[in-house]
């Protein structure tokens, strides 16, 4: 893909001049809105029936099952089932789920087997609800906004998801009670709901897929799959991505919330605040690097920044002191995201075009593959292997692994073989 032209900072409102967009766009704010409170809620219910890592562990472990398990499928799903009925069904399971757990809350019926449930549930919906988004865009926008409403998107996410949504679930279940966290995210998840219905069927510009074609989705996924392991950059940024998710994801998701309310008095709402430390690192760290030219090193950069940045998880894992704690997030999210960037674009201009939407799907399937997996070891591993080596060695091994990876693909002499700038 080529760069897009220089233009006025206001270029990035051109998609809100269109109404499907502005609800479409409203929706899916309140949604990620939603996904942000509730990963507070999951942890901090969770923590309230059964006080044990194991118990979590269990329960993200179900959300990243049904994450993982779904995603190729939900992608699939996108290209032959019409993308508002998709985000419509998905965002009525999201209200329907969420009400359940907050009704069993409310009444104190709820028990750790019916938040692993419900955490399996929304993760499967997960998995149908952004393949079927993006799917969407491009039947209600012109080509020429496509670009600003995916850098509108990418601000959002951060924000909402990583920020604001766990920083307002840590607050308001700190005054109250984990099951009225249930409830600000039901409504909003009704919200969104409404938004989404008000919407009008798109009407479908694209080109309608062969009949014949539809048929061969494993041999797509085939062809996607033989690319990925031709291309060497793009195998061993995929399995540099792999071991990350196995050694990071777990502790901080499963191990961090019991750190919070161990070390901070008011830990509900610490835990909140420590993970919006990170979404505005990560939003902060993603317009940096989206303001500027591609590194000449793109692949170099983005390694390193993925591999450097893990380093202060060492510091997580043993500091007590709050500002130090969030500042380490902080910084773990600036490299994050800009690491992102960089992939993104990275994908688009690198990989053929008939090629991207098999990649993306595999992309986010091998890079999450062991997030189950992390996910299910860290919280009983971390009965007989102390938290601090935990994130001593999530803080370690990424830079080891990334080293590897450049070494294994030649990355300085691929990029300099192929600029992007």
């Amino acid at each position: 893909m080529s760069p897009a032209p220089a233009a006025g900072g206001w270029r990035v409102l051109a998609p809100f001049r269109i109404r499907e967009y502005r609800l479409l766009i409203a929706a899916v704010t309140l949604s990620i809105f939603a996904e942000g409170m509730w990963s507070v809620v999951m942890a901090l219910q969770v923590i309230a029936i059964d006080n044990d890592p194991a118990a979590l562990s269990l329960v993200a472990t179900c959300l990243g099952v049904g994450l993982v398990a779904f995603v190729l499928v939900g992608g699939i799903a996108a290209d032959r089932i019409n993308q508002r009925t998709i985000i419509i069904a998905v965002e009525t399971v999201n209200l329907v789920t969420v009400s359940a757990v907050a009704t069993l809350g409310l009444l104190d019926m709820l028990a750790v087997w019916h938040m692993a449930v419900a955490a399996g549930i929304l993760g499967i919906a997960a998995a149908f609800f952004f393949p079927a988004y993006s799917a969407l865009l491009p039947r209600i926008l012109p080509p020429e906004h496509l670009l600003a409403a995916n850098g509108v998107e990418g601000v959002v996410r951060p924000v909402f998801q990583r920020s604001v949504g766990p920083a307002v679930a840590g607050m308001v279940i700190a005054v109250t009670f984990p099951a009225l966290g249930a409830v600000a995210v039901a409504v909003l998840f009704g919200l969104g709901l409404a938004l989404l219905a008000s919407t009008r069927p798109a009407t479908d510009s694209a080109a309608a897929q062969a009949v014949g074609e539809s048929s061969h989705v494993l041999r797509d996924l085939r062809d996607g799959f033989a690319f990925m392991v031709r291309t060497p950059w793009l195998l061993w940024t995929l399995l540099f991505a792999s071991m990350f998710v196995l050694v990071v994801v777990g502790p901080i998701e499963v191990l961090l919330p019991f750190i919070a309310t161990d070390r901070f008095d008011d830990g509900a709402r610490s835990y909140g605040f420590i993970l919006a430390f990170f979404g505005f690192g990560s939003a902060l760290g993603a317009l940096a690097v989206s303001s500027r030219r591609m590194p000449r090193r793109y692949l170099s950069t983005m390694m390193l920044m993925w591999g450097l940045g893990s380093l202060p998880m060492v510091i997580v894992g043993i500091t007590s002191s709050f500002p130090l704690m969030a500042l380490a997030t902080f910084a773990i999210g600036v490299t994050d995201g800009a690491g992102m960037v960089i992939w993104g674009t990275l994908l688009q201009r690198r990989v053929p075009t008939e090629m991207l939407g098999r990649v993306s799907s595999l992309d986010f399937f091998v890079s999450l593959a062991f997030m189950p997996v992390s996910f299910a070891i860290v919280g009983p591993l971390s009965k007989v292997i102390s938290m601090e080596s935990i994130f001593l060695v999530a803080g370690l091994v990424p830079g080891l692994l990334a080293l590897v990876a450049v070494a294994a693909a030649r990355m300085p002499r691929d990029e300099l073989a192929h600029p992007l700038r």
